[in-house]
């Protein structure tokens, strides 16, 4: 019976996976933000999250104030994943809270949350892997893979991310209305 219950909770949950991705496609984010808060996804007042999102799981999904998701972008939440306050995440990023344990003889899923503190910019295409906390005020280049955690201020590019450079320390910026039909 256990394996029946766990058979159904699978099938509901790629369910509403797919509907998410659905609701995606509605060109008005006020729209599609009505359905993803109706999912579970927390969104903070000024927040936005362009077309083609896609998402494991929102329950899980915490997204702060002020904050950007770009076109395309996967937001895992098969574990908790939290977003902070102007947080700046470009099209296409990939954030994963689980993955397959490679060492496994039985390939077993492992999960792990993810935390993106305020002021964060992600650049397009980064993917973001389990268990990592990108600090305050922290930049990925593009095309990064983070496989451990960022410090703050500071600016990672490369696969894996490595530090290039800190960056300036005193922000405080807003990121703007969100577009209505984008």
């Amino acid at each position: 019976m256990n394996k029946v219950f766990r058979r159904l909770r699978a099938i509901l949950t790629e369910f509403v996976n797919l509907i998410m991705r659905i609701v995606g496609f509605i060109p008005s984010h006020h729209i599609r933000r009505f359905f993803y808060r109706l999912a579970g996804v927390k969104i903070g007042k000024g927040s936005a999250i362009h077309m083609g999102a896609c998402f494991y799981d929102p329950k899980n999904i915490v997204i702060g104030q002020d904050t950007i998701i770009g076109e395309g972008a996967v937001l895992d939440g098969r574990d908790r994943l939290i977003i902070g306050n102007h947080v700046d995440i470009a099209s296409q990023v990939m954030i994963y809270n689980a993955e397959h344990n490679v060492q496994d003889p039985a390939f077993k899923a492992v999960k792990s949350p993810v935390t993106i503190e305020d002021y964060v910019f992600i650049g397009p295409r980064a993917i973001i892997l389990p268990g990592v906390k990108i600090k305050k005020g922290a930049v990925v280049g593009a095309g990064a893979v983070v496989t451990k955690d960022i410090e703050e201020f500071t600016i990672v590019g490369g696969v894996p991310a490595k530090l290039i450079k800190e960056r300036i320390k005193n922000l405080n910026y807003k990121l703007g209305r969100a577009a209505w039909f984008r």
